[in-house]
């Protein structure tokens, strides 16, 4: 049975190879397509260079790129407005136009929680990505984007309870809560459930890759 081809939509460079750097690179050496789109940072930046790098590793193809800024790092990319500020519908639009392009039977992205951080990037995207994997199939919306395309499954990057004791004080609380208790690694997106990945493995060699890992400021009050 042909491996499915496979999207994953995250907010930084380098949270694909953390989130989901195992599946992609197994999907891709099956001989599935598959591709990265990276909500934040310019696609003239250094980040954007070593994102295209470890797509490369990946067998991902190159960098496909929104341009807005990180929320804590404003030189992300100057001019742009903050990704977690973009409205969803506009966000969502955008992203509707590389589901249409790439055509992926499988997206992948950041569950509801952000991740072990809790970064509010992560959960934005999450959103995003919820949103126009809807739209994607819908002929009526966004007619300007391409022709509808329906992914038959989302997937979510979770994490488990072992990874939140590891990272400790440098998670958000409610990281800390949410994080999965499993302790095996769950099946592959073209085996496991619809709805979520499971626990996703990172890629290492990829990870190792990303020596440009800017400071960010604190995390900004919640609401």
């Amino acid at each position: 049975m042909p491996v499915p081809s496979l999207l994953a939509v995250f907010a930084h460079p380098d949270d694909e190879s953390l989130s989901a750097g195992g599946v992609l690179a197994r999907h891709a050496s099956a001989g599935a397509r598959t591709a990265v789109v990276t909500a934040t940072w310019s696609a003239d930046s250094p980040r954007a260079t070593e994102l295209a790098g470890a797509l490369h590793i990946l067998g991902a193809g190159p960098p496909r790129m929104l341009g807005h800024a990180d929320s804590r790092v404003p030189h992300s990319a100057p001019g742009s407005p903050r990704w977690c500020d973009a409205p969803l519908d506009e966000a969502a639009r955008e992203l509707v136009a590389h589901l249409r392009d790439f055509r992926p039977e499988i997206v992948v992205t950041h569950d509801a929680y952000g991740g072990l951080t809790g970064h509010e990037g992560h959960v934005h995207t999450h959103r995003v990505t919820t949103l126009a994997v809807h739209a994607a199939g819908l002929e009526r919306l966004c007619p300007d984007a391409g022709e509808p395309w329906q992914p038959s499954a989302l997937y979510l990057a979770t994490h488990p309870h072992s990874a939140a004791r590891a990272w400790g004080v440098h998670l958000a609380p409610r990281a800390r809560r949410c994080a999965r208790s499993r302790t095996h690694t769950s099946p592959p997106p073209s085996t496991s459930p619809p709805g979520r990945a499971g626990r996703s493995r990172p890629s290492w060699p990829t990870a190792r890759r990303w020596r440009g890992e800017p400071p960010r400021a604190s995390s900004p009050p919640s609401p």
